[in-house]
């Protein structure tokens, strides 16, 4: 005699597979394209990409530097200097 199969449990197993396991493979088969499609920049976007970086870099530390410039003299007014 076969067993029953419980239609709740067939239900659940759907249920879990439209939920996790799709969008799971759905995400590994996207990535896996992504991947493929990638190339290693050229020694000329390299270098471009390398300046946008810096001039990021030199803006936000001067951002900072002027910050802290104008903070330590109004703190000292607030505080009061010794």
């Amino acid at each position: 005699m076969a067993p029953k199969k419980d239609p709740e449990k067939e239900k659940n197993k759907s249920e879990l597979q439209l939920q996790i396991i799709d969008p799971g493979m759905e995400f590994f088969a996207s990535a896996t394209h992504l991947v493929q499609k990638c190339t290693k920049p050229d020694r000329k976007e390299f270098l471009q990409i390398f300046r946008a970086t810096c001039v990021g870099f030199l803006i936000m530390g001067f951002v900072g530097f002027f910050v802290k410039l104008v903070h330590i003299p109004i703190n000292n007014i607030l505080v009061g200097g010794s």
